[in-house]
């Protein structure tokens, strides 16, 4: 059996979600699969411009809107809270992200994007959709177009309460 025949790309072959008869693998083992590839693609794309996966999505979140303090950050993009404050140290540092005292409890910081942080984001998320493009490449127009409106249904984006900036 070929490395890509595996299922995991470590050249175990455990099994794992493989077709019990029914047709197809489990959507757990396919979605990590095509997750695995995707991250695999993005990493180069992020650390050639200077950004770990964590600090992206941080900055994906913060080109929706300002959050409205660590706390609530932390929980929308599921990272660890005190984790997140070396991650948002670094960002800052970086002049990428700024964080103010709340206007209710200046205890609170709202954290949003600075513009060169929005400018970063934007060039990032551009690179990747043109790998994402690639990726898509073997579905036809139609294909794509379906894909990319099912997912959302099956994982709906949490809508994150946006603070104004």
């Amino acid at each position: 059996m070929s490395e890509a025949d595996r299922e995991d790309g470590t050249g175990r072959d455990d099994g794992a979600g493989r077709d019990d008869g029914t047709g197809r693998e489990d959507l757990g083992a396919m979605f990590a699969r095509v997750t695995r590839r995707l991250v695999d693609a993005e990493a180069p794309l992020l650390a050639e411009n200077g950004l770990t996966m964590w600090e992206y999505v941080v900055l994906s979140r913060l080109a929706l809107g300002a959050a409205p303090n660590q706390l609530t950050l932390a929980r929308e993009i599921r990272h660890d809270k005190t984790r997140l404050i070396k991650l948002l140290d670094d960002l800052q540092r970086r002049g990428l992200v700024v964080r103010r005292p709340g206007a209710a409890d200046r205890r609170s910081y709202t954290v949003s994007l600075t513009d060169a942080g929005r400018a970063l984001h934007a060039r990032v998320r551009a690179a990747i959709r043109a790998m994402e493009d690639g990726f898509l490449a073997g579905l036809d127009p139609a294909e794509r177009r379906s894909l990319l409106a099912l997912l959302p249904r099956l994982a709906p984006r949490e809508t994150p309460e946006i603070a104004e900036d």
